[in-house]
């Protein structure tokens, strides 16, 4: 049995520790293990809706910058990103909007799937995915019509616009 001094196992140990980084590119730092940074991607903080007399109107609000990329996209079934599960909305056209560089948590505390009695044509929204930097958003519709999706500054927003 090898009886290993203190002080080379130290060297052993910094050594080690040393490659790790070089190879993963990453180091636990003593000092910052319970520091927060901050955020590099936008925060949802509220989802509104609205009528208006040509289209229905869902708008969501960021604190931080806007969507870097965004697409609306028509499809036939909602999937949840991560599980795959589909995503039951009511409606008979769904639309899924995903943002590139937003997220939900830990901003958006409100109701992650909610029905809009008030529309004409968006008959819910959910919350369909919100994961590495990309957000997903569905919307369940009573019948196909034109979409327009764009942002808006001052403050952040991704706004969805849908035909009546």
């Amino acid at each position: 049995m090898t009886i290993v001094s203190r002080r080379a196992f130290r060297t052993l140990a910094i050594t080690l520790g040393t490659l790790a980084v070089l190879l993963f590119g990453a180091a636990a730092v003593p000092g910052l293990a319970g520091a927060q940074t901050p955020p590099t991607c936008s925060s949802l903080t509220n989802i509104r809706v609205g009528r208006h007399v040509t289209y229905d109107r869902v708008v969501l609000d960021f604190c931080g910058p806007g969507p870097s990329s965004f697409r609306g996209t028509w499809t036939t079934t909602l999937i949840a990103d991560g599980s795959g599960k589909r995503v039951s909305l009511p409606g008979n056209k769904f639309v899924s909007v995903v943002s590139q560089n937003e997220t939900a948590w830990p901003t958006y505390v409100g109701p992650k799937k909610f029905t809009t009695p008030a529309l004409r044509n968006v008959r819910a929204v959910a919350i369909t995915g919100d994961f590495e930097g990309y957000l997903t958003i569905g919307l369940g519709l009573r019948h196909r019509t034109w979409l327009h999706v764009f942002t808006l500054a001052n403050p952040s927003r991704l706004v969805i616009d849908v035909g009546r």
